[in-house]
């Protein structure tokens, strides 16, 4: 009952949260105006596209692609896709010091949808933008390592001090290179391995990759989880979920590190209540990662935000992730928390909770946390992953 009433809650914030120009980040009122909420966001309009196509409903598949138009319009010069498009303005914005993944979800979707309709329109349809997309990426991309580089605070995570080559990015970073054929992929995750677990890869050849990983292995204190990040003296060792799941989601992993990861992240306790918190290990205002901005409108202090609240948007690829490793039954119990967790509030979809007081936080009537439910759910019901599919058929020719 509670699942099926989660279902229909979610398509009905889905369409109400639906705007010409595609899904908008959050239920339209005077206060998601006042705040930004009432635009079209790469990542959130990608989620939500993934999540709208595995639907069922008709009106939501649709509409599924809308948001993914209005970003390929405001596309820039150069191929980045914005963080956002104001949809009253008309204008695209590229947030302080980059946004990077942006442009990497606006790919993932584009290929997701054409993988659904099995039709390759939007691929077509959009090629020479594609093309160009992906160039903008592969001139962020380190030209030994093939990972991408970036700044602190340009990606989702949007005031986390993560910098260099950031596991997330570059989780989603070898995903599109499979769904694109982009060159040296085998590379991209050998070296992602390498980097962001040196405790089990072997001893780095390339004297570059020796030096990063020395301060890794010589003070890394977690070697169950891969690091959040890794720059050229330093590195994230907070336990960051979404990008752990990543790594086990899209193909990252070998099946001992699938094992050790989500089991440590089950260790950690990140999905409980709900599914599930942003970081393992939140970064207090004594560690030498800590930013100032990080106490911007108090904001991201411990157990805030994304130093350690929960978002159920998350917890949608958590439970993907765990049924991509066999593990349905988990997998089921996790899906009712996260149905339990939209349901604060009389069915809010809160953007965040505080993860340690459950106080439910940020901007209530989230698209994403809707996708993502329907996410988890399709996933779930088919016993399979929704990313796992034949390249061969999203990128053929």
């Amino acid at each position: 009952m509670l699942l099926d009433t989660c279902h229909a809650r979610s398509i009905e914030l889905l369409k109400q949260n639906l705007a010409p120009g595609g899904i908008l980040a959050a239920t339209p009122n005077s206060r998601s105006r006042k705040r930004g909420y009432t635009a079209i966001f790469g990542r959130d309009a990608a989620v939500c596209a993934i999540g709208m196509v595995l639907s069922g409903d008709k009106l939501l598949q649709r509409a599924a692609s809308a948001g993914l138009h209005t970003l390929a319009e405001h596309q820039a010069a150069n191929g980045q896709i914005a963080k956002f498009v104001d949809l009253q303005k008309h204008e695209a914005d590229f947030w302080y010091v980059g946004c990077i993944d942006s442009t990497l979800w606006w790919l993932v979707a584009l290929a997701f949808l054409d993988r659904r309709t099995r039709t390759g329109t939007l691929r077509r349809r959009y090629a020479g933008r594609i093309r160009l997309a992906i160039q903008w990426l592969l001139a962020q991309e380190h030209q030994r390592f093939f990972l991408l580089q970036q700044n602190e605070a340009s990606d989702w995570a949007d005031i986390m001090p993560r910098s260099g080559f950031v596991l997330y990015t570059n989780a989603l970073w070898y995903f599109v290179k499979r769904l694109y054929r982009i060159a040296h992929a085998a590379e991209t995750r050998d070296n992602f391995n390498g980097l962001f677990h040196p405790f089990s890869a072997g001893i780095a050849e390339y004297r570059r990759a020796k030096l990063l990983n020395d301060y890794a292995l010589r003070h890394g204190r977690d070697r169950d989880l891969y690091l959040s990040f890794v720059n050229f003296s330093f590195f994230g060792e907070e336990g960051y979920v979404l990008g752990n799941v990543l790594a086990v989601l899209l193909g990252l992993a070998d099946r001992r590190a699938r094992v050790r990861t989500l089991n440590a992240l089950m260790k950690a306790r990140v999905n409980d209540p709900y599914p599930v918190r942003a970081v393992a290990r939140p970064i207090g205002r004594k560690s030498p990662l800590w930013r100032a901005y990080m106490a911007r409108h108090r904001q991201n202090y411990v157990w805030q935000y994304h130093n350690g609240g929960i978002w159920p948007m998350v917890g949608g690829f958590w439970i993907d992730a765990l049924v991509a490793t066999g593990r349905l039954d988990e997998a089921k119990q996790e899906l009712v928390k996260l149905a339990r967790v939209c349901a604060v509030r009389d069915w809010s979809f809160t953007e965040w909770l505080h993860g340690k007081t459950l106080a439910p936080r940020g901007m209530p009537g989230q698209s994403w946390n809707a996708a993502a439910f329907l996410i988890a759910e399709h996933a779930v019901s088919a016993g399979a992953s929704v990313f796992a599919f034949d390249y061969q058929v999203v990128i053929g020719d």
